[in-house]
């Protein structure tokens, strides 16, 4: 339910012109009973002018007697027709009479909180970077003439706002030192592994580039097994019967006699 534009005002209304119950009229205007019947007895909201929710358009007439004829109902408010544009975020608007005050509210802020950015003083003042560059560099035409005084007495600025940007700034600075102390941390530990890694190189004697070699060395080609077809012959005493000449085989029994 939208927001009621005077909520005391239209439970007056409700209160003279309906038969609705205090509890219906209290959860129409987001009130609490008691403070209802209190209106309803004069004792709360005295002198107030009753406002016609029907005419403002947040409710209707049919509403308001399905309501009347069931105090269990709750009456809805009917919605915008359409929906109000939000308000975009302009420059800051600095008077006539405050804009000559600023250069001595910008080097104020320039002495005061370092940390605050060049975004964040021209947010602040409603100034620019080139403004505040000068009023720094001292090439502002009426350098002689500037003396830094507090924003906040000057009215160019409130104190919640100043405040606001100082704690973001300073929890920006905050982020900051945590990322450079974890990148210092990430290469003192790259520095104590690699220290670590060299001198273990020394004491083996091994660069640290090239892998250590295995202890054992390679078998000769000579010592390796030969296979069935060089070794020849075993050990006991047959011959293959495919090559004649050697004992045993078929040549033998084939060779014609040197007589014949």
């Amino acid at each position: 339910m939208a927001d009621l534009l005077m909520p005391k005002a239209t439970a007056v209304w409700l209160i003279d012109n309906t038969t609705l119950t205090f509890d219906q009229i209290a959860a129409f205007c987001e009130l609490h009973p008691l403070e209802v019947q209190g209106i309803a007895d004069g004792e709360v909201a005295v002198g107030i002018r009753g406002l016609d929710p029907v005419a403002n358009g947040q409710v209707n007439r049919e509403e308001i007697q399905r309501c009347e004829e069931d105090s269990s109902q709750r009456l809805e408010a009917i919605g915008p027709a359409s929906e109000v544009p939000q308000r975009t975020r302009r420059a800051r608007y600095t008077p006539v009479s405050k804009r000559q005050d600023r250069p001595n509210a910008i080097s104020w802020l320039l002495k005061n909180y370092e940390e605050l950015s060049d975004a964040q003083i021209g947010k602040l003042l409603g100034t620019t970077k080139a403004t505040i560059n000068a009023v720094r560099e001292r090439t502002h035409w009426n350098t002689p003439n500037i003396t830094p005084q507090d924003p906040i007495l000057l009215g160019i600025c409130t104190e919640a706002e100043l405040l606001d940007a100082v704690r973001k700034a300073r929890a920006r600075a905050e982020r900051a030192a945590a990322r450079e102390e974890k990148a210092a941390e990430a290469a003192e530990a790259a520095a104590a592994e690699a220290s670590a890694v060299a001198t273990s190189a020394a004491t083996t004697g091994v660069s640290p580039e090239q892998p250590q070699a295995d202890a054992t060395p390679a078998q000769p080609v000579d010592d390796a097994p030969l296979s069935a077809v060089e070794a020849g012959p075993s050990d006991s005493g047959a011959s293959d019967p495919g090559l004649p000449g050697e004992g045993g085989g078929p040549a033998d029994v084939l060779q014609p006699d040197a007589a014949d």
